[in-house]
């Protein structure tokens, strides 16, 4: 069997880090899906696909894979760079700016 280890980026559409703390083991697919011809759903024999196990470190997740012989690729996260300003928020209202205000 083959899968990877990753940690999951966040979501496009927060800037929360919700779930971006934990660790996943996802299984590759074995075999292509097929398209049914009459509804047109996407259908595959391969269950494991499925199957998404969520583990608290990579370290986890990587004796997890040892133990039940499971082939497994780690991938690194890219980290974002914190966007931390000086005075926060609160420097797009000060009285005494320097520059204009742009929007």
């Amino acid at each position: 069997m083959r899968a990877r280890i990753y940690q999951p980026a966040k979501t496009a559409m927060s800037s929360g880090q919700g779930k971006t703390k934990i660790w996943v083991l996802e299984f590759a697919p074995k075999s292509a899906r097929s398209v049914d011809p009459l509804m047109g759903w996407t259908s595959s024999s391969d269950t494991q696909s499925q199957v998404r196990l969520r583990f608290d470190s990579k370290e986890a997740a990587v004796a997890y894979a040892k133990d039940h012989g499971i082939d497994a690729d780690v991938h690194a996260p890219n980290k974002r760079k914190p966007n931390i300003r000086a005075r926060g928020y609160a420097e797009n209202f000060a009285v005494d700016r320097r520059s204009a205000w742009t929007h």
